[in-house]
Parts: structure tokens; C-alpha cells; sequence
């Protein structure tokens, strides 16, 4: 069993899943979202087990997404394809668990919490935010797409807000992701220690998790930004296609409309043309349906030259000047974006 996640069972059934990675910001390797899978399919009849935490070593956060520096590695070694997709599968699979568990799963969004570790997360029944937490589908700084089901929980979002979170890769606080419907309930990061270390502490009734929830939750420090954007944003992330959008938000002189375009044209074209089909295809999916094409995606993508630039110029040499082989919207086909959603 490996290091970078550790398991436990209190003594009144209170199972914790510890994602052991601090100095990665316990980012997601192959090993870990195995793991998890297994342990919660055996959990899943374990009648000791009555809930499930998922927190974060270290002080820095949840997790900070899958570890896509071993992906992009994986393009030179032997076998690198195939690596890539076990741990998509793995990855989706065990997102999948997570989300049909039928017992309560308590994840703590304290600090960052990005990528595949909002995937990890969604399907929790009880999603805690902080003062700290830090939340980002931020795939599109890579050449990337928002996968983990984002086409599933970002269309969850009022209005357009997630095609405008998708396509922006924008961080949000607290507040904007219980707007979003990103979380249920907002505790400080103090009360939250206070709120496991009962939780696991108290003789287990049906009612625990409610009757503690009702004594630690409180509302969120800040409105958020979201709310004051909703009417800019559902004006513009309406477009159904990246050449509208570009153009509605160009002919808008507001500094929403100037931050968003300057903002997405530093991302790939081609994750952005593709990003904006998923999500629209992905209004009336289910979540399980929303993993599917994302491992159809995330397999296209390893095979795509823009993708390994992004990784290079965000992770690997840091230099924040990716260099394209598609630079321009106007260089991505249809053609070649239907192709993204077609397996081999």
C-alpha cells in the first residue's frame, strides 16, 4: 500500500482517507486514486465504517490536482500512453466511487483545492469550504481541459458561470464556490479541526454529522465576486462558439469584458475550442457520461503536441511562454475539434 495515502477507522466508525503528498500539495498520483478505489469498495460493506473524511496533510491544502508532471514524462517513456490512460480510468473511476458511495463522505476543501482534486471531491455528500480554500479547474493554463466530470459540475453553476470559470481557469474563495454550488457549507479553518476532531470523537448516532454541521457551520467572511459578474458573464459565455465570444466580449468596453478576453487569449486555442464544446455537450449528461468522453478527451490530448507545450512552459521550464502549433482561434477546424471526441 503506498505512503502518499493513508487510511484510518476511528473507534466509532468515523474512516478517514489522508491525501499524503504535502511538499506536491498531495497532487494525485496513480497509486493514490488506486487506492482510494480499492479501499472504498471494500468500505462500502464494512459495517464498522458509518462515514468518510477526505482531507490534506500539511498546511497548504486539499490537493492540487492530478500530477501531470509525471504525464508529461510519460510522452518519452516506453509504454507512456498506456500509463496515461490507466490513471485517467483509475482516476475517473475512483471519482465515480466517490460520488455513488452510499454512505456520508465529508471532504474538507481547506486551502487549495484544483483540478483533479475538485473531481475527487465533488461527489462527496458534504463539501466544506474555509477561509483558506483556494478551488480552480485550471487546466486550460496547460493546454489542457477541465476533466474530472467538470462538464457535469460546472454546468451546475447559475447561468453560464462555469463555461466563464471553465474557459478562464479563475480562481475562487469560499463564498463564489458555494455560489456555484461547489460546496454545502462554510466553516472557519479552526472550526473545522474542532468540527473532525468531535465528528470522530463522538459516539456515532444517525444524527451526528447533522448536529455537528448545525454547531460549526457559520456564513462565509465575503459576498464573493461571482454574484456582481452574473449578468456580464451570462451576456458573453452565452456564445456558443469561441469566435463569438471573442467578438462579443471585444465589442464590450467594460473591465470584465477586457480582463476575460486578455485572459483566454493566453490559453490554447485548441483547449478552448474544445472546452466550450464539452461543456455545452455536457448540459444534459449525466456525471458518469461527463467521465466517459473525458477519458476519450484526456486520451486526445496526450497525443496533441499544444498540450505537452503547455506543460513545458507552466511546470517544466516555467517560463510562461507557450509556443503553439495552433496559436490562433482561427487555426483550430471544427474538423479538428469533433476529432478530440472520437475514440481510437
Amino acid at each position: 500500500m503506498t505512503e502518499e495515502v493513508l487510511f484510518s477507522i476511528s473507534d466509532n466508525g468515523v474512516a478517514t482517507i489522508l491525501l499524503n503528498r504535502p511538499k506536491a500539495l498531495n497532487s494525485l498520483s496513480f497509486a493514490m486514486v488506486q487506492a482510494i478505489g480499492e479501499k472504498l469498495t471494500d468500505w462500502k460493506t464494512n459495517e464498522r465504517v458509518k462515514a468518510v473524511i477526505i482531507k490534506g496533510a500539511g498546511t497548504k491544502g486539499l490537493c492540487a490536482g492530478g500530477d501531470i508532471k509525471t504525464l508529461y514524462e510519460a510522452k518519452n517513456s516506453e509504454n507512456g500512453l498506456q500509463k496515461a490512460n490507466d490513471f485517467f480510468t483509475e482516476e475517473y473511476q475512483t471519482d465515480l466511487s466517490i460520488a455513488q458511495f452510499p454512505k456520508p463522505i465529508i471532504a474538507c476543501l481547506d486551502g487549495i483545492v484544483m483540478g483533479g482534486g475538485v473531481g475527487l471531491t465533488y461527489g462527496a455528500s458534504i463539501k466544506i469550504v474555509t477561509e483558506r480554500t483556494v478551488w480552480a479547474m485550471p487546466e486550460m493554463t496547460i493546454g489542457f481541459f477541465p476533466d474530472v466530470g467538470a462538464a457535469y459540475f460546472l454546468n451546475k453553476a447559475p447561468g453560464f458561470i462555469g463555461r466563464y470559470l471553465a474557459l478562464t481557469a479563475t480562481q475562487l474563495k469560499a463564498a463564489d464556490v458555494l455560489y456555484i454550488n461547489g460546496a454545502d457549507h462554510f466553516m472557519s479553518h479552526e472550526k473545522l479541526l474542532l468540527f473532525i476532531d468531535e465528528l470522530e470523537g463522538r459516539k456515532w448516532e444517525q444524527t451526528t454529522i447533522d448536529t455537528l454541521l448545525t454547531k460549526y457551520t457559520s456564513t462565509a467572511p465575503d459576498e464573493g465576486k461571482l454574484i456582481s459578474l452574473q449578468k456580464d458573464i451570462d451576456d458573453h459565455f452565452s456564445q456558443t462558439t469561441i469566435e463569438s465570444l471573442f467578438d462579443a466580449l471585444g465589442e464590450n468596453d467594460t473591465s470584465f469584458a477586457k480582463e476575460a478576453i486578455e485572459t483566454m487569449r493566453t490559453k490554447s486555442p485548441v483547449s478552448l475550442k474544445v472546452t466550450l464544446k464539452q461543456l455545452i455537450d455536457g448540459e444534459q449528461k449525466t456525471l458518469e457520461e461527463c467521465l466517459a468522453t473525458d477519458l476519450i478527451l484526456a486520451m486526445n490530448f496526450m497525443k496533441h503536441e499544444d498540450f505537452f507545450e503547455g506543460v513545458r512552459s507552466v511546470l517544466i521550464d516555467k517560463d510562461l511562454a507557450p509556443c503553439y502549433k495552433y496559436p490562433h482561434i482561427s487555426s483550430v477546424s471544427n474538423e479538428m475539434v469533433n476529432g478530440f471526441f472520437i475514440a481510437d
